[in-house]
């Protein structure tokens, strides 16, 4: 397959994981960040990957050229796409960490803009390379359950919760085209992501005690497959969905025993 990802930030990162056992499975893979410091940031890290991305390009999701720019860059080097990764999540300061009630307009629309709407932005400017694919494509966004209301999570909930209903009706729009949406709610993952969340230890630390399966926040490879097999052929009969990647803890009505 050949996999266009975004967002990752560091080794401990989920999207790292995913990128790591697509290759080791053979696959091709381009990966994208926002030019600058993360930029930069992806460039190191990308050298850790078992073999050499196919490209390591530049691309801001809230700019609808430079989308533009970077599939008309990816179009040069594949025909096609057969996955999407969005993992891109952003909120500024003052909209996490129990501010929910005196965040300004201007911080929580950056968040959803990052956050959510980069989903809807991705899937229309990849739209014709991932409708050549021969098999249908798999768009996969990470999310982080927006079903409910967490501790600190505040603004970027809401935003998750744009990111899981976009995935719904992207699904309805690019579905005739082959092209399937569908999002992970993981578990927490001690990465830069979630360690940038003021307080996530309050939610992190004691998932393992109520997942049936138990949960280490420190293996982000966990959520690597069933990713993959979201964006392979094997899904092609799934789309609009979230699947739960998180050891069984979204099931539990209480703390397990």
């Amino acid at each position: 397959m050949n996999l266009l990802i975004t967002g990752i930030t560091t080794q401990s990162s989920i999207a790292y994981a995913i990128a790591e056992h697509a290759m080791e499975q053979g696959h091709d893979v381009i990966l994208t960040n926002p030019p600058g410091r993360q930029f930069s940031i992806l460039e190191r890290v990308a050298k850790r990957l078992p073999k050499e991305p196919v490209a390591v390009l530049p691309m801001d999701v809230t700019d609808p050229e430079q989308i533009t720019e970077t599939a008309g860059k990816v179009a040069s080097r594949w025909d096609h796409v057969d996955g999407l990764l969005h993992s891109i999540a952003y909120a500024p300061g003052d909209a996490l960490g129990g501010n929910f009630l005196n965040t300004a307009w201007e911080d929580v629309a950056q968040a959803i803009h990052v956050s959510g709407f980069s989903l809807k932005a991705l899937g229309v400017g990849f739209r014709e390379l991932m409708a050549a694919a021969p098999n249908g494509a798999g768009v996969v966004a990470l999310t982080f359950d927006a079903s409910v209301a967490w501790p600190v999570y505040d603004w970027m909930g809401s935003a998750k919760a744009v990111l899981e209903n976009s995935a719904k009706y992207l699904a309805r729009d690019l579905g005739p085209e082959g092209i399937r949406v569908n999002t992970i709610s993981a578990g927490p993952i001690k990465s830069l992501a979630g360690g940038s969340i003021p307080g996530f230890d309050q939610i992190s630390d004691r998932w393992g005690e109520s997942a049936p399966v138990g949960w280490d926040t420190k293996d982000a490879s966990v959520v690597a497959d069933p990713a993959l097999f979201l964006m392979s052929p094997g899904a092609r009969g799934i789309t609009g969905t979230t699947l739960h990647v998180d050891g069984g803890y979204n099931a539990m009505g209480s703390p397990v025993a």
